[in-house]
């Protein structure tokens, strides 16, 4: 491949990636993600030690040690917008020479583990559970700027999820890593999550503004692939664009989400802090 020109991968006068201003040093085999920036201190705070940190936009870092073992945590915001950014620049910071602007011959591979909250489409996953997900469904539009391998079951099951629930866009399926899901999430409920480009209307949210598709997320709740009996489980805004970046890029990713809404119930957590940091506590102690 051609050396990579300063407008398409553009650099601070660092010489770290532009938006998340970090350097190859910064990063460990292990990336902790999180959405909300000020999660990162709650991870953070059970490190041994911090050795580095760096503040830009929505992306936070800290790197240090938990018992030993060097540990990267990055809050990345919300949408798959984002998480597009977030993974080029970390496989640029080590998979191209930054120095030269070439793309390395041997390829690392990563395992990013992604922290997250999340809201049940099905009465009986308990408030305050954890979830990983299995599969994630994107119905956010960030596949459609690149050709993502899918199998006949994830090709299946999009352009089923649209015939039944008359969206307008086919939505893209894709499975996480069954390696770090064995590692982490043994013990946790297994579910498949919808990745929504929005909070309110794509999730089937009315405040103000009467919805397209009012009927959305109850045809999520009944929704079942006959073939494979493949179900939704939850809303969320991110894990489609993690294993599918993932997978074009040729990492280990897992999603895992703190449930703290139950969505045919009408229930919240009452204390959504807990159910996370739990969460937390259970990641760190796996790694």
């Amino acid at each position: 491949m051609a050396r990579l020109s300063e407008a398409d991968l553009i650099l601070n006068p660092d010489g770290s990636v532009y938006h998340l201003n970090l350097l190859p040093k910064h990063i460990s085999e292990t990336i902790i993600t999180v959405g909300d920036p000020a999660r990162v201190y709650r991870v953070s705070q059970y490190f041994d030690d911090i050795e580095f940190e760096m503040n830009k936009r929505e992306f936070i870092t800290h790197v240090g040690k938990y018992k030993g073992k060097r540990v990267t945590v990055i809050s990345t915001g919300m949408g798959t917008d984002n998480i597009e950014i977030f993974f080029t620049e970390l496989d640029a910071l080590i998979n191209v020479d930054l120095k030269t602007r070439e793309v390395r011959s041997k390829k690392r591979k990563l395992k990013v583990i992604r922290i997250g909250t999340s809201a049940s489409l099905q009465e009986h996953i308990p408030l305050d559970s954890h979830l990983v997900t299995e599969y994630a469904v994107g119905f956010d539009s960030l596949m459609n700027y690149y050709d993502l391998p899918m199998d006949s079951l994830e090709q299946s099951v999009g352009k089923d999820i649209q015939k039944k629930t008359g969206v307008p866009i086919t939505p893209y399926v894709v499975r996480g890593s069954s390696i770090l899901r064995a590692q982490y999430a043994g013990d946790m409920v297994a579910g498949n999550t919808i990745t929504a480009p929005g909070f309110y209307a794509p999730q089937g949210r009315e405040i103000r503004i009467p919805l397209k598709y009012p009927t959305l997320a109850s045809d999520l709740t009944n929704y079942c692939h006959k073939q494979s009996d493949f179900k939704i489980t939850n809303f969320e805004m991110e894990t489609a664009g993690y294993y599918a970046m993932a997978r074009l890029l040729g990492h280990e990713v897992l999603s895992m989400n703190a449930i703290i809404a139950n969505r045919p119930k009408q229930q919240f957590s009452k204390d959504p802090n807990k159910v996370v940091d739990g969460l937390i506590k259970k990641v760190l102690s796996r790694i």
